[in-house]
């Protein structure tokens, strides 16, 4: 099916690009893609939003390789920041495809690897680095880079970056850049207000492309959730849904933390299927690479992974998300849900959602603009009673919610501790 009316053809791309995007299978750009090329060839700064799996990373390469052309000199030409060592290894994946017919030099760089085999690459020569920025800086500051020949810099996800707290590298970053004739592009999938700051720093009078508003979600995906009352539930209804292979093709599962992400890998193997993997940061870069090689490859039906994965996981085939646990950082849905329905393929996203968990969503809707619909409960799955402890727990997560809606709510885990407070004055 077409994504736009026009062909790669019309967007007078070289010869060499066409060829690469052939070998790749595109056979028509995507609206972000219609729009952002043109604007990039024609040298403007750039403000681009547009939700993740709309095919915004060729968007930025395919220009960016036609204006480098062929290498040159020895020192970077080009940066590419990322704000996961995921999405920089899956953004430079991309340029040596779309590169294929170019003499082009690029090298990845990030953390959590040995750091010689990448300042070798660059003084070998390069011509475009793609790097988070942490590990940027750390090359700068052992002087294995020189910085003053960049021309273009590119910032994808944008929003992801102020989440993870990279402001100050950034900026950092920026200052030893030089800003004279440098091509500045930004990328978002949201637009809080630090994304929004950070784009008067670094854009000149910047074209402005929105695909769709802010906080959109494909409209290839089919999102839903379940109530479920408690951890245990959770669990059977995840192995209930699993269990039917036909349907459930291959399925990354997001939980919040490290630890649930172990426990529900753990379960998996034993009841489920034992080939399924696991991804999160404390899992060695060599550990995640495999983990997310093997589930590209289809050798893997079920990955399970934090949000760290939510940005750097680009593959078409993703039938199902499902969120075991609701993101806190509510824009993390989008980038999670954004991982199916890729490439014009439809795709399925089903949301676990407990009591304390309604809130959340309810804010995520606001921000996607539209309710997600809630399935009934399969009938197949017992409904586990909720464990005193985790009744605590909810109880809290819930006063906790209340109070912020309303500062003059007082709960009952703060009455109980007035009480307390005072039985220890009285001693």
């Amino acid at each position: 099916m077409k994504e736009g009316s026009k062909s790669f053809e019309d967007l007078k791309l070289t010869r060499q690009i066409l060829n690469a995007v052939a070998d790749m299978g595109f056979e028509y750009p995507s609206p972000v893609q219609q729009k952002v090329i043109p604007k990039v060839l024609a040298g403007h700064d750039l403000f681009g939003i547009a939700p993740t799996g709309t095919g915004k990373t060729a968007a930025f390469i395919i220009p960016l390789i036609m204006k480098l052309k062929f290498a040159e000199g020895v020192h970077p030409r080009a940066l590419i920041l990322a704000p996961t060592r995921e999405l920089a290894i899956q953004i430079d994946h991309d340029i040596s495809k779309m590169s294929a017919y170019y003499d082009l030099r690029h090298v990845c760089i990030y953390g959590g690897t040995g750091i010689k085999t990448q300042s070798d690459k660059i003084i070998e020569g390069v011509d475009i680095i793609t790097a988070t920025p942490g590990r940027f800086l750390d090359l700068y500051q052992r002087e294995y880079l020189y910085p003053r020949l960049i021309k273009t810099m590119i910032l994808d996800e944008a929003d992801k970056m102020m989440d993870m707290g990279f402001k100050k590298q950034i900026n950092r970053i920026l200052e030893i850049i030089p800003p004279k004739k440098r091509q500045n592009l930004l990328f978002s999938a949201t637009l809080p207000p630090e994304v929004e700051e950070l784009s008067y720093d670094f854009l000149e009078f910047p074209v402005k492309v929105e695909i769709e508003p802010q906080g959109t979600t494909a409209s290839t995906i089919d999102q839903c959730y379940y109530k479920t009352p408690n951890l245990k539930t959770k669990i059977n209804l995840l192995e209930y849904l699993l269990q039917n292979s036909d349907r459930f093709k291959r399925v990354i599962i997001f939980t919040k933390t490290k630890e649930t992400a172990n426990n529900i890998y753990k379960y998996i193997q034993r009841k489920v299927e034992a080939n399924s993997r696991v991804i999160h940061a404390n899992k060695s870069q060599n550990s995640r690479l495999n983990a997310i090689n093997a589930f590209k490859e289809g050798d893997v039906r079920i990955l399970v992974s934090t949000d760290v994965s939510a940005r750097g996981i680009d593959i078409s085939e993703i039938s199902h998300v499902i969120n075991f646990d609701v993101p806190l950082i509510y824009e993390d849905y989008i980038h999670r849900i954004g991982r199916t329905g890729r490439a014009n393929r439809k795709g399925e996203s089903i949301t676990f959602v407990t009591d304390p968990d309604s809130h959340h969503l309810q804010e995520i809707e606001k921000i996607i603009r539209q309710k997600i619909p809630e399935k009934p409960f399969p009938e197949g799955v017992k409904v586990e009673a909720t464990e005193k402890w985790e009744k605590s727990l909810t109880d809290r997560e819930l006063d906790k919610i209340k109070r912020k809606l309303n500062p003059d709510f007082k709960g009952a885990f703060h009455r109980k501790k007035r009480k307390i407070d005072k039985k220890r004055k009285l001693r």
